[in-house]
């Protein structure tokens, strides 16, 4: 299992980025993905899952109303939309797939004027 986070950076506060996680090695149409953070000196958090065909989603309380996940099974690539990023966004973002794939890099985001 392989997970390529990217598309963090440095943002200012109400801005927004785009994350992809390009993922191989196992059947990503049937998985349930998710996206989770970590802040430094906090433990990783869930912040984002969506069902094998996308009809479903759910968000922490945290990012709901900002974040949008979707993912393209043709592209078996997950993504998140994030907007209006507050500064305690920053953080470390993964994605997430089969429980047996570990983690990959991470992208990092930090938002600050």
């Amino acid at each position: 299992v392989q997970l390529v986070e990217s598309g963090g950076g440095l943002v200012q506060p109400g801005g927004s980025l785009r994350l992809s996680c390009a993922t191989s090695g196992f059947t990503f149409s049937s998985y349930v993905m998710s996206w989770y953070r970590q802040a430094p000196g906090k433990e990783r958090e869930w912040v984002a899952r969506i069902t094998t065909g996308g009809g479903s989603t759910t968000y922490a309380d945290s990012v709901k109303g900002r974040f949008t996940i979707s993912r393209d099974n043709t592209k078996n690539t997950v993504y998140l939309q994030m907007n209006n990023l507050k500064p305690e966004d920053t953080a470390v973002y993964f994605c997430k797939g089969p429980t047996y794939g570990g983690w990959g890099q991470g992208t990092q985001v930090t938002v600050s004027s």
